[in-house]
């Protein structure tokens, strides 16, 4: 492979790229045609302090922030029963709770040899084969989920009475799409971190939902747009020494932006 691809640890980063992109256009469909976008961002957040404690505690990061990320699901839906509150504000008050936690735990009171700013804006260069191998079984995760629950999860984001209405048992279709975003996002930590999972499970997705016109060509366009923003963003990262994650989020940036643009002048969509 020409330029910056023939060494092995940009080989390594592009084949997370390539299977994150499926990813991205299974699930993150869903994100923005459910409106989970904050539930996606405040997962990835929630899961800091299990990345900050993994390393001393002698676990595999994963395993931690995979921990951390179920906790915050469950304790998001017992919070929003209990205290009466909107899904958004349950999730702010959670988000906000994890993530203080998480930066006092990597302080001096707590011995973490990881560094904040890996853990919060991921290291896509120093992907190793155990991290990838959690990235295809978790898009084996989502591949499953989806062969299971697609059909109830349009329906359900259209509108929930059509789910019902057809047979379809809409509530385990609901949890476990909850589930497989949080396996999502954990997987997608290594590569844009803590704080910038949208970047790539949320970002491409809201972009083609612009100009895609039916839910199939959406799940396309949006693992189109994730794979060419990944590898444009790994690219741009090695030859101007920018963290990888950071410049996946400003470019998918820019091209909503222009997408929108367009949309607005009538160039694009309906």
């Amino acid at each position: 492979m020409p330029g910056p691809f023939e060494f092995e640890f940009m080989q390594r980063a592009l084949l997370e790229i390539v299977l994150l992109a499926p990813l991205s256009a299974i699930l993150g469909t869903q994100i923005a045609l459910r409106r989970l976008a904050f539930y996606t961002h405040g997962v990835g957040t929630a899961t800091f302090p299990g990345l900050v404690v993994a390393g001393p505690l002698g676990i595999p990061p994963a395993l931690g922030a995979l921990a951390v990320a179920g906790a915050f699901a469950g304790g998001l839906g017992r919070l929003g029963r209990a205290a009466r509150l909107a899904g958004d504000s349950a999730t702010a008050l959670l988000l906000v709770a994890a993530l203080a936690i998480g930066i006092v735990l990597a302080s001096d009171v707590y011995e973490s040899g990881a560094g904040v700013d890996r853990l919060l804006f991921g290291s896509l260069l120093a992907i190793g084969t155990p991290e990838l191998a959690f990235t295809g079984a978790a898009l084996v995760v989502g591949l499953g989920a989806a062969a299971l629950w697609r059909r109830a999860w349009i329906a359900g984001g259209f509108e929930p009475g059509t789910a019902r209405s057809l047979g379809m048992r809409q509530r385990p279709a609901d949890w476990g799409l909850l589930a497989a975003i949080a396996v999502a996002v954990v997987a997608a930590l290594d590569a844009v971190g803590a704080l910038l999972v949208g970047a790539i499970l949320v970002v491409p997705a809201v972009t083609a939902r612009i100009v895609a016109r039916s839910v199939r060509r959406m799940e396309a366009l949006t693992g189109v747009l994730a794979l060419i923003e990944g590898v444009a963003a790994l690219w741009i990262a090695y030859e101007v020494d920018a963290p990888p994650g950071a410049v996946m989020a400003v470019l998918g940036g820019a091209v909503f932006f222009t997408a929108a643009v367009a949309r607005r002048l009538g160039l694009v969509g309906a």
